[in-house]
Parts: structure tokens; sequence; C-alpha cells
């Protein structure tokens, strides 16, 4: 067990380079088992959650090989199992985005419960039910079991009940591997929902509607390898401009791409923080006063995630942290899972003025002087709101369960000491 010890209460300023998005390069792997030929794959975030899903593309008979930092080889030619390892798929809950390609592929796939963050009840229906509408026979209540008929799986209408991330995802994979035109609605259209998309494209499939909420895949029977690089994280560059607005630093964030930061600054904004794009490059200027930007008639604001591409949940926690830095009240309302919240006492126990409304709503008045405290990473995001408030606060702080934030942030203590952080990882002692 590791832990971060923070000294707060410097500016972060500097430069850094966007990282893969990591909600697109778990799919992206994934996709390898849909051919026989290899994969190159550019940018893979080198996280937790990475290192996680190749596991279990190894142990079902993948090659994987890193020919650089952040490249990567798949080939997934001698894969015959198509039961997914039970302890590797308690990591991570993107392990069931192996049930589309493992059942367009071979016929069959056998799918332990995955794993993954608990903010909250996080459905399978929505993948079983586009699998169904493929003709695929699923059976199973812990345990998935999924069966194509004997002519395979079948072009078919899918209609997703809700706009599932990875639902999606599972149907493109297996659509992709299932000739003729398979039409999905109500589909969701995130960033790595978009790259997964092209991808596909780039391996032999037609994808009509890229970026929408209706997408039509023109399958083949057979996929091809190809070369790909992977879109940058827009919700670690969201991180990253929160990180320095609220410590007052100075930061250029490079090869972003603008168009998935439109609502993000837009959102941020509100609580003051003014950001510039230029060239694939974000710019966050030094020494911002953050104030709450207060509604038509002196009404307090809100910030509301949703479906792409409205705010992204994943960012939620972020901007809650940022928020009590700003002058003035606004209310976070995170509307997708109902245990995201669930970490502000975290916060209240380092000086913010927060009031938790019910588990989707809170009410942030600020700016608080934080202080240092021991605190624990319930999970990705809430890991990374408690950084960037341990580095705005005064003194030291201590945070626990780091091997969340390390599933979806590359090297963060590396990159933040970059930046002029004062963070250090030590051993933390195991309870007995």
């Amino acid at each position: 067990m590791e832990k971060f010890v923070i000294q707060g209460g410097a500016p972060l300023s500097g430069d850094l380079k966007a990282a893969g998005n990591k909600n697109a390069a778990l799919p992206i792997l994934a996709a390898c088992l849909l051919t026989e030929e290899e994969l190159l794959l550019h940018r893979v975030p080198r996280i937790r959650d990475t290192e996680a899903q190749i596991a279990l593309l190894e142990r079902l008979g993948v090659e994987a090989v890193w020919v650089a930092d952040n490249s990567l080889r798949l080939c997934a030619a001698g894969v015959s199992d198509v039961a997914v390892d039970e302890e590797l798929a308690k990591k991570i809950r993107a392990s069931f985005l192996l049930a589309g390609p493992l059942l367009a592929r071979f016929g069959e796939a056998r799918m332990p419960p995955p794993g993954g963050d608990f903010i909250g009840r996080r459905r399978l229906d929505a993948h079983l039910d586009a699998f169904a509408d493929l003709g695929a026979r699923v059976a199973g209540d812990r345990w998935i079991e999924l069966s194509a008929s004997p002519g395979g799986l079948r072009a078919c209408a899918i209609f997703m009940d809700e706009p599932s991330v990875m639902g999606t995802e599972n149907a493109l994979m297996a659509a992709a591997l299932t000739q003729g035109p398979t039409t999905i609605s109500n589909a969701a259209c995130e960033p790595h929902v978009q790259d997964l998309a092209r991808l596909l494209a780039k391996m032999g499939a037609s994808v009509d509607g890229i970026g929408s909420n209706v997408m039509t895949v023109h399958g083949r029977d057979r996929l091809g390898g190809t070369e790909h690089t992977i879109s940058p994280d827009h919700i670690e560059v969201g991180s990253f401009m929160a990180l320095a607005a609220a410590t007052g630093g100075e930061l250029r964030i490079h090869d972003v791409e603008p168009e998935d930061l439109v609502m993000v600054r837009r959102q941020f904004g509100r609580l003051g923080l003014e950001s510039k794009i230029e060239d694939g490059t974000v710019l966050v200027p030094p020494e911002q006063h953050l104030q709450v930007k207060a509604d038509l008639g002196d009404a307090i604001p809100k910030i509301e995630d949703g479906p792409w591409p409205a705010f992204p949940a994943d960012l939620t926690s972020i901007a809650l942290a940022l928020a009590t830095q700003a002058d003035g009240e606004i209310l976070i309302f995170e509307k997708m899972f109902e245990n995201r919240l669930f970490f502000v006492d975290k916060l209240v126990a380092m000086g913010a003025r927060i009031t938790l409304c019910d588990p989707h709503r809170a009410i942030v008045s600020g700016p608080s002087r934080l202080h240092g405290e021991r605190v624990e990473s319930p999970d990705i995001r809430a890991g990374m709101a408690m950084l960037i408030a341990a580095l705005a606060a005064e003194g030291s702080s201590e945070i626990g369960n780091i091997r969340q934030i390390d599933r979806g942030y590359e090297a963060i203590d590396e990159r933040l000491r970059g930046l002029g952080a004062q963070i250090e990882r030590v051993s933390a002692e195991v309870p007995a």
C-alpha cells in the first residue's frame, strides 16, 4: 500500500502533454479480439486500468508487447478461450468490454461480474439487451453466458434504453464483426466512443453518424489489423485545468482536442476559470480570481452533468473541488451516479464549506481556506479532487488508497513534481 504526502499552498505552473484517453484505451484494447491481425496502438496511457485490461487479454491468449513508452502491439491470433478470468475482472469495470468482441468472433463469451468504482448502481442491462437484439442467447445472473445462434449474430436495429457508454461500445464492437447494417439509437457519443468507432472503421467496418446518438455500423465478416493513435483525455485535461486554477498557477497543456473541451471550459467558466486554446494547446493564465458567475436575476448557478455533449460526469468531483476556491455559491448536481458525491466529507474535514443536500446535489460556498488533512481516496475522480484540494491547502496532507488515482492518471506524482508540486509517494502502513 502507498500514500501521497503533499505540502500544499504553492502555485503549480509549467507545461505538460495530455495523456491518451483512458476511457478510449479500454475498449480499443478489447477490440484487438475482433481480428487475428495485429493492432499497433499509440498514446496508450500507462495506468492501472489499462494494465489490468492487458492482463485480462493476455490471460485469454493475446500477445501484448510494449514497443515504446506508450505504444503497444497486440495480436489475438492465438486466442481460443472465451472465459474471462474472474480475479482479474474484479479490478476494472471495463472487463465487460471483452464480451462484445468475444461473442462476435467466437460465437460465445463467459463473463464474470466486473469490478470498478463503487459510485452507484452501474447496470449491465443495456449491454445484454444489445446482444439479445443481435440474436445472442443471454443466460446467467452473476456469471453471464453469451452464445450466438449457429448462423452467428445478425444485423439489426438496437435501441439503448439509456445512453450507456460501455453498452454502446460493446454494441459497436459486436456489430462491426456482424455482416450487414446495424443501427444503434440513443447511443452514447462521448469522445471515447467516437475514438473506438474511428478505430473500427480503420479495421474495415463502416460507421455512419460518429459523434451523434444514432450510429449505423456496416459490419464485415472479417476485420483486419491497423495502426491507431488514441485521442487525448479530456477528463485529465479538465482535471489539470482545475488544479492550476485552484493553486493560482499558469499551465499550458499540449496535444488537446479543442472540440472535446467546449462544455468543460464553459462550465468551469461559471467558477471564474478563464482559459484559451490555440494550436492544440490550452492555456490557464496565472493568479486568476475565481468568482462564481450568478445566473440571470442573481440566482445561484449550477453545474450539472449528463450524457455527451453535456458536462462529463467524471468531472463533477473535480468541479466541486475547484468550487471550494471560488468566491460565491454554486450547486453541483451529479445526476448519473448516486454515490459519486459521498466523498465530500473529506473536503469538509479540510475546511471546505459544502452542504450535501442529497446523494446527487451539493451546495459549495467559497472560497474556503483549506488545511492539510489525512484522507482516503474512494474512487479515481474523488481521489483527484482531494489531490487538488491538498495542493491548494495550507500545510501537509496525506492521501491514502492512491491505487485509485493511479487507475486513471498516468505517473501523476512525477508530472505534478514537474509543475512544482511538493508531493511524495511513500509506503503506507497496512492496518493490522
